[in-house]
């Protein structure tokens, strides 16, 4: 895919060709577990819960979009399907967001819907979120922050408890998983963010919520099961509780513009193939 320098833009009304939900639900694949009977092995596997088609649900896979939340530019078309199978978060470098009094500038999608219903990750319970992305070059690493990824908790605005983010040391761009809510906010896993861009890549989250949980991050150097792993970490003991709601992911860009106006540019972020497993 050739590198854009700058957001393409679309118009609204040619988002959405079709509601027709993505029939999801069936069992991950795989062999049983050694010792178990194959009722209690199948109450264990991981339950494909979500799989959004683009051009199917379209924005309706997500609870919301948050972007130009100040309604600055309506000219805008911040979150887009672009080729019928992956979605396009545009961002520009003058875009500010409501809060943080001007420090910051979001476009991101909120949480996860199927068939009209929120998908909830809830204290005890272990999520596996796949999906594959896309960096261009105008995409930077930043001094401050940069996520592409976290969770929060709807009901306090809590959070974010998990980051991916995109950082900066002097020249050195890294892409970094993150305990965020943790003390410090360690890394889960940390690599070189150049051999990732312009490419699509393959990221996994494996989460147990809860006050003491635990994260495994996985980032693939291109698309499908064979693709090499670029990094790979785990940590326990990560806070990331529901707060008596639930974890919801966001994806997306959102970054403070008090990081060099070099890194500030304007830009997009590509997603396609969402997964969600609930269970071990």
């Amino acid at each position: 895919m050739a590198e854009d320098s700058a957001p393409r833009g679309f118009s609204r009304r040619t988002l959405l060709s079709s509601m027709t939900a993505t029939a999801v639900g069936a069992p991950l694949l795989g062999q049983l577990t050694s010792g178990a009977s194959p009722a209690a092995a199948a109450a264990l596997a991981p339950q494909l819960v979500w799989n959004p088609s683009p051009s199917g649900v379209g924005l309706k896979a997500f609870e919301g979009i948050e972007a130009d939340r100040g309604n600055q530019h309506p000219d805008r078309d911040y979150v887009v399907i672009e080729g019928g199978d992956h979605y396009r978060f545009n961002i520009w470098k003058d875009d500010r967001d409501t809060t943080g009094g001007g420090d910051r500038q979001r476009t991101e999608s909120k949480g996860m819907v199927q068939g009209g219903t929120k998908l909830k990750m809830r204290d005890g319970e272990t999520w596996t979120l796949s999906y594959e992305m896309y960096m261009p070059s105008s995409l930077h690493g930043t001094s401050k922050f940069t996520h592409i990824f976290q969770t929060k908790t709807p009901v306090d605005n809590g959070g974010p408890y998990i980051t991916l983010d995109l950082g900066r040391s002097g020249s050195k761009e890294t892409l970094r998983a993150r305990a965020y809510a943790n003390s410090g906010s360690p890394d889960i896993a940390s690599t070189d963010l150049s051999p990732l861009r312009n490419k699509w890549i393959t990221i996994e989250w494996k989460l147990t919520i809860g006050s003491s949980g635990k994260a495994t991050f996985t980032a693939r150097n291109g698309t499908g099961s064979s693709a090499p792993v670029a990094v790979q970490g785990s940590m326990s003991n990560v806070k990331m509780p529901d707060q008596g709601d639930y974890q919801r992911p966001k994806w997306g860009i959102y970054r403070s513009v008090e990081s060099a106006s070099s890194d500030i540019l304007d830009t997009y972020l590509l997603f396609r193939n969402y997964k969600a497993y609930r269970g071990t």
